[in-house]
């Protein structure tokens, strides 16, 4: 928003509530940081808790699908942690990184319906079958507009963003 838009008198005001918004939003940032660091932690936790199990158990292959749904959700905020670093080094957050976290969600609920009590009904697998691969799709498609992006930037870069 133009500060041509805003009244002069309320100027003080208005720079002083968004110097206070960025500085709730580097708190947040800072929270949700430690937060994901924390998840880490409990999901590795739990990996091993669940190869535990499995061995216990004696069932390997069903504990083993059990523990790689967990490894896919370490997987998943490993995706969140490089998003929240790029973000706090002051770069974008990139539609990539929410398109990987879909794709690893869908992913491990494909991986673990073998696994369920009871076998869910083709319909569903299909549909999360499909899920996925119209996501690893749509990563794709995310990745090459990105590297597209990429060589036009260095292109225009390495011209010094003169025109030939």
């Amino acid at each position: 928003m133009s500060e041509d838009n805003f009244p002069r008198q309320l100027h003080i005001i208005n720079r002083a509530t968004i110097s206070a918004m960025l500085w709730l939003n580097g708190i947040a940032h800072i929270v949700i940081g430690l937060a994901l660091a924390a998840s880490v932690l409990m999901f590795t936790w739990l990996f091993f808790m669940d190869m535990q199990q499995a061995i216990n158990a004696n069932n390997l292959v069903h504990g083993f699908l059990r523990s790689l749904g967990t490894l896919m959700l370490l997987w998943t905020v490993s995706a969140l942690i490089v998003a929240e670093i790029r973000y706090l080094e002051g770069g974008k957050l990139g539609v990539d990184t929410f398109v990987e976290v879909a794709m690893v969600v869908v992913l491990r609920k494909v991986i673990t319906l073998p696994v369920l009590e009871v076998a869910p009904p083709m319909q569903e697998v299909l549909m999360w079958e499909g899920g996925a691969l119209v996501l690893g799709v749509l990563y794709l498609v995310v990745r090459w507009a990105q590297r597209q992006q990429y060589d036009v930037d260095s292109v225009a870069s390495q011209d010094g963003g003169k025109q030939q």
